[in-house]
């Protein structure tokens, strides 16, 4: 479940850059347009960045920018004068005007090829640093990471099996990083969402001149994943005229682009995933036979949610951190409203369960979030008032129970003066109200009382958090959160 990949888009026109940004919008690519100047403000702001378009004159701040961000490739529009980009290795490519869908999603993928070539920090021999991204302890997941460590290392193919959601590319990219390809590219290609016509090119590539509108020669997927992996998502959806090419290529592993006759040879691996049963298909005439025994060497099946349900807190953890570390906000779950996720059957999977995490950052940035706060259809327990359990509960029950032992609830015993007309009472040491004879909400009570300490604290401290806490003897984020629950703001 890795972050999406965002382009950033740097020129001073605005009648361009809305230009660029209808294309962006269109291809459904994650980008922000902006002008010049806010530039070191987003390179900062932005953690996951695929690249970096130019348009407009390169001025000396943006050869800098270039120079001095070698990990990012940098893609310049034809208004730019070329010389200005002479020797830069990170500039990667052009785009002409008028822009199209063809060119710029050729960019995309020397993007990713960028991105795949750089000098890795991890150690392919270490495994769990990899695995990070497979979270759970569950049995099922410990299948699927012995299954990925077996396969990895040799070149057999492999077909991934699963629900929507359950993570079959991050499997997929496991397997890559495992083996002897991790330092070739891994090129991901979604079978289901290039229409029939345009993935033949997609895969192969093609010439110039081949069609109409192949305006320049273009490389395919597979010359993409050379020495690498390619990962075929959703292979349940290609068109039948494309399996028997593809079966064609995995048999002799040659190919030829659209519109050309020279033979490339194919040094690729291939992992395929998909949701749908492709035996069913094979009975009802939509799926080869032979291409699916070709391609399902080495079966893996990721789990279903539903399934490894004990492995909701760890997923919990683990995308709360990084949507926090992406947005710079956070969230957090009761116990109670953890276990009410654990009893949703999660159609959706994990994606659906990042999903809810980041609807609930949204709403509840910063907060607690209890079953009342969840989703309709999240709330599978009771929903009742969220009381914190922090470390510091132990102490405040401690707390509450001095409070109220002087008072003896032996009725024999009870000699307290009925006629006595004052409030309070001393109870080690300390003068509480005594409770009247028509009784009262002690929970209502207790809250107030909190608030009123609360309060006192701040005034004291002239509302600084941190030492106010340190005189009600709790952490600072403890302070916080009463105060937010309680709605308490200083008073200008």
């Amino acid at each position: 479940m890795q972050g999406q990949k965002h382009i950033l888009v740097v020129d001073n026109d605005a009648a361009r850059r809305h230009q660029i940004e209808t294309v962006l919008a269109f291809v459904g690519e994650h980008f922000h347009v902006f002008p010049e100047d806010e530039i070191d403000k987003h390179l900062t702001a932005i953690p996951n960045i695929l690249n970096i378009i130019l348009c407009g004159d390169i001025s000396p701040k943006l050869q800098n920018v270039i120079k001095s961000n070698p990990k990012y490739p940098f893609i310049y529009h034809d208004v730019i004068d070329k010389k200005q980009l002479n020797g830069y290795v990170n500039v990667i490519g052009e785009l002409t005007t008028p822009l199209n869908y063809a060119q710029l999603t050729e960019l995309v993928h020397h993007s990713h090829q960028y991105h795949n070539n750089l000098p890795s920090k991890r150690s392919a021999s270490s495994p769990s640093s990899l695995f990070r991204s497979l979270v759970g302890t569950s049995e099922p997941m410990q299948q699927v990471r012995f299954l990925i460590e077996q396969v990895a290392c040799t070149s057999a193919n492999v077909l991934i099996l699963g629900e929507s959601g359950t993570g079959k590319e991050v499997v997929a990219r496991n397997i890559h990083d495992l083996s002897d390809r991790s330092k070739g590219p891994f090129v991901p290609v979604n079978c289901g969402a290039i229409p029939a016509e345009l993935l033949e090119s997609e895969l192969f590539g093609h010439e110039k001149g081949a069609f109409t509108g192949a305006i320049s020669t273009r490389k395919g997927r597979f010359e993409m994943a050379e020495g690498g992996t390619l990962f075929l998502d959703e292979i349940g959806d290609m068109p039948q005229p494309m399996q028997v090419k593809l079966l064609r290529v995995l048999q002799e592993r040659t190919f030829e682009r659209v519109g050309g006759a020279k033979s490339l040879k194919a040094d690729v691996r291939i992992v395929a995933a998909t949701h749908q049963h492709l035996e069913d298909m094979i009975k009802t005439n939509h799926f080869r036979e032979d291409l699916y025994y070709r391609l399902n060497v080495f079966p893996i099946e990721t789990p279903s949610l539903r399934e490894r349900k004990e492995d909701i807190p760890l997923l919990l953890k683990e995308l709360i951190s990084r949507f926090s570390a992406e947005q710079g906000q956070s969230v957090r779950f009761t116990d109670k409203a953890i276990e009410s996720l654990k009893e949703h059957p999660w159609a959706g999977n994990v994606r659906e369960l990042s999903n809810l995490i980041e609807r609930m950052i949204i709403m509840y940035g910063e907060q607690v979030v209890n079953v009342g706060q969840l989703p309709l259809k999240y709330r599978h327990l009771d929903v009742d008032d969220y009381q914190p359990e922090y470390p510091e509960e132990l102490q405040e029950r401690e707390a509450i129970n001095e409070l109220f032992s002087g008072f003896d609830y032996d009725d024999e015993d009870d000699d307290t003066d009925e006629t006595n007309t004052e409030d309070t009472t001393a109870v080690n040491g300390k003068t509480v109200d005594v409770l009247p004879n028509d009784g009262l909400n002690l929970k209502e009570y207790l809250a107030e009382l909190e608030i009123s300490l609360i309060k006192q604290a701040l005034d004291k401290n002239e509302w600084v958090v941190a030492r106010s806490a340190e005189l009600l003897d709790m952490r600072r984020t403890t302070l916080v959160e009463k105060m937010r629950k309680y709605n308490l703001q200083k008073v200008s």
